[in-house]
Order: C-alpha cells, then sequence, then structure tokens
C-alpha cells in the first residue's frame, strides 16, 4: 500500500496529523500485544516491564488492624473527657497475637503490632503520664487522656481490601508496584515480554565512530542515539552494520533478521530525494512513506518487512529521536505498560518563539525549578549539541504560529 507521494511544499492538509500517525502505529504493533507473548517473572526480574493481566488483591492490607504508633492500646470508652489512670498489663510486640483487653487497662503496643480484641484506639507513649513504657513484669499504672475510637489505628483493608483490584494490565512495574506485589504475598507477576527492536541506520556518509573520517562523510550519531534511547526505555535492541545505499544490500541485511526480532526501525532514506535506500528496500513490501504535519521528523516510513511491523525514521539525528519520542515510545507505552510515559508538565517560556502554524513543533528546552523553560538551539534537526544540554521536548502545537515569553507551553522531561 504506497500511499501517493507527498511533494516538499505540499499544502498542510495534506498531511497526516502526529496524532493520525501515532494511531497508524498503534494499529501496527497491535498484533505483538497476545497472550503467547506474555512471561511469568519472579518480582525480582519485572522492574519495568508492563503488567499484562489485572491482579486482584488476595488479603487485605493491612491484614489485621495494626497499631500505628508506639503507644498504649486501650478502650476509648475507658478515658473520660478528663482523661483516666489505667492499669498496665502486658505488652503487644510486633508480630505477636495478643490477647484481648480487660477493660480499664492499658496495654503497651509497639507501631505495626495487632490491635487486641477489645482495643480501639491507641494513645502514643508520650502524651502518657510517666510518658515512657513501665518495666515490664511491674505492676505499674498510667494516666492517659481521653481518645477517640479509631485514633492511630490502621483498620483492615484500609489500604485495600481482599477482592479489589491492586494493578491494572499495562500498569509499568517500577519499586512500588512490586513493593505492592510483595506485600501482598505475590512472588511472581505476568508481564508483556520484552519488544526486540532491529535497528538499521543508512547511508553511504556515515561512518562508525572511532574509526578515520575521510573527506565527505560524517559520524553516525543516530545508531547510538537511538539504541541508546530504546534501550533506556526498556526495549531490546538488535544492531546492524551501517547499511549502504544498495537497495538489495539493505533488504538482504533486513531479511537476515526476520524470526529474531519483533520490529524494525530504519533512520535515513525516507525522504523524497534519489537515493533513499529505505524507500527502494521497500518496493514491494506492503508499507507506505507519509509527510507527518511535525518539525521536525515529518518524513515518516510504516508497514511490514516480510510481515514483520517496519517503522521509517528520518536520518536527521534529532528528528529520529523526536519520531521514537512522539510515536514509537507513547504507543509502546500504552500498549505495553512499558516503557514509562514521559513526564508531562506545564512551563512557562523564558522567551517568544515562532512555529510552522499547520505543524506540531518539537523544540529541545532546559527547564528549571522556577518552572521556566528555555530553548536550546534552533529549530534545524541536526543540532547534536543543543540537544545533549537539553532536558526537555517543548511542544507547539499545529495551529499556533507564535508565543511570546511567559506563555504557557507543554514539555516532556527527558
Amino acid at each position: 500500500m504506497h500511499s501517493p507521494p507527498h511533494h516538499h511544499g505540499a499544502a498542510p492538509h495534506t498531511a497526516r496529523s502526529v496524532a493520525e500517525h501515532r494511531a497508524a502505529v498503534a494499529q501496527l504493533l497491535a498484533p505483538l500485544l497476545t497472550e503467547a507473548r506474555a512471561e511469568t517473572l519472579e518480582l525480582r526480574d519485572a522492574l519495568g516491564k508492563g503488567l499484562a493481566r489485572d491482579i486482584t488483591a488476595p488479603l487485605s492490607l493491612p491484614p489485621f488492624a495494626n497499631s500505628q504508633m508506639d503507644g498504649f492500646a486501650i478502650n476509648s470508652a475507658d478515658l473520660p473527657d478528663g482523661g483516666a489512670e489505667l492499669r498496665v498489663v502486658d505488652p503487644v510486640p510486633a508480630g505477636a497475637t495478643p490477647v484481648p483487653l480487660e477493660r480499664g487497662t492499658a496495654a503497651p503496643i509497639m507501631t505495626g503490632a495487632m490491635i487486641p480484641a477489645g482495643a480501639d484506639a491507641v494513645v502514643p507513649v508520650e502524651r502518657a503520664v510517666p510518658d515512657r513504657f513501665p518495666v515490664p513484669g511491674v505492676a505499674s499504672a498510667v494516666w492517659l487522656p481521653a481518645t477517640a475510637e479509631g485514633t492511630f489505628v490502621r483498620a483492615v483493608g484500609s489500604d485495600i481490601a481482599a477482592g479489589e483490584r491492586a494493578l491494572a494490565a499495562g500498569a509499568y512495574l517500577g519499586p512500588a508496584q512490586l513493593g505492592l506485589l510483595a506485600a501482598l504475598g505475590i512472588g511472581e507477576v505476568t508481564v508483556h515480554r520484552t519488544v526486540t527492536v532491529l535497528l538499521a541506520t543508512t547511508g553511504d556518509e556515515v561512518v562508525e565512530p572511532g574509526q578515520p573520517l575521510p573527506a565527505g562523510k560524517i559520524y553516525d550519531s543516530n545508531g547510538t542515539l537511538l539504541e541508546s534511547a530504546m534501550r533506556q526505555a526498556g526495549l531490546a535492541v538488535v544492531r546492524t552494520a551501517i547499511a549502504s545505499d544498495r537497495p538489495e544490500e539493505l533488504r538482504a541485511l533486513l531479511s537476515s533478521h526476520l524470526g529474531a526480532v519483533d520490529l524494525i526501525v530504519t533512520t535515513g532514506g525516507v525522504s523524497k530525494g534519489a537515493y533513499e535506500v529505505v524507500r527502494q528496500a521497500m518496493d514491494g513490501q506492503t508499507t507506505e512513506f507519509v509527510h507527518v504535519a511535525m518539525q521536525p521528523g515529518g518524513p515518516q516510513g510504516i508497514g511490514t518487512f516480510d510481515g514483520v511491523p517496519f517503522l521509517g525514521f528520518p536520518g536527521n539525528p534529532v528528528s529520529c529521536l523526536v519520531s521514537f519520542e512522539m510515536f514509537l515510545r507513547p504507543v509502546l507505552s500504552e500498549m505495553f505498560g512499558s516503557p514509562a510515559p514521559r513526564t508531562a508538565i506545564p512551563a512557562r517560556l523564558a522567551h517568544g518563539l515562532t512555529s510552522p502554524e499547520h505543524k506540531h513543533q518539537v523544540r529541545r528546552g532546559s527547564f528549571d525549578r522556577g518552572g521556566t523553560v528555555r530553548l536550546e538551539g534552533g529549530d534545524s534537526s541536526h543540532l547534536m549539541h543543543a540537544l545533549a544540554g537539553s532536558n526537555a521536548l517543548v511542544h507547539v502545537p499545529a495551529g499556533v504560529s507564535a508565543l511570546a515569553e511567559g506563555d504557557e507551553v507543554e514539555v516532556w522531561m527527558l
């Protein structure tokens, strides 16, 4: 399904919107979201994964009423408005099953210890007179102030009740989520299998870093840039050698990896120039090359190569990173729960900017603690130094042609 050619300078309405292309990427990757691609891992191995199935709490948290403080377990009815002196009984350490509390008594209790039957509140030890625990085994009494029922008691299920949904399918499993599963006594979890990406950089003009640089050549930054971004996002990356500008060689290179990867991503060779090797290599495949109303990253390839999902990103370094952040990363996050989505926050511009009205512009910026973002570099897609000095992507949506100093924008923290 080759799309009609989109010429540079075409009318804005011929371009695909960012939302439309993101939806197309989601549709392309939907076949990867199958039960067959789920795997069960121990909690320690599931960090950064996406949850494949809902998890229901097998027990309540807390599983029993327990003390929020070191203090005295009491029955609130034994303490009138003016307080009262109560006889002290055996203490309740954490982990013990206490005997029921007799009326008119107070039991020293530790934080996290089970509330005895007959007790309905805890008085912190610092509010007692004397404000310390008595010596065990020595008969004593303590004066305690009036205390309302439920004070400093963690009720059964006050965090989550047995039978409630603890985590939804698609949840990103960070430390907090894994900690919840551990607290529920769950030792293993079913997650989406890591997506394996074949990453192919193209171009006769690029040379691997560390090699001599002949005249007219440039070092390849796309491979390192995208592989790092993908690995940081939790993807498994298979990286090819730099592909030449001969389409038959690129086809052979991609074919040699089929069966071992879930997705093919290429950089470069997707525009309308005379030597666009990716376009040529995809001849006969179910692919299309479209123009997205986005700057940078307008030219995009999408489809399948011998049945394997394929995305073709532009060759300029910033363009290919923005393409990953705008299309692949959010789709994987939404569908698989991994990687974690970028944090989107409002910011105030440190200075004005202009933007192509019919395009969604993505600029690099430095966001400071005061909530202000300063743009780094211009809008060109080759400015790697500006990218390296940035900690955020600044979004200027389509329909906006200019913003002034102090105007609010959305930024994604990198």
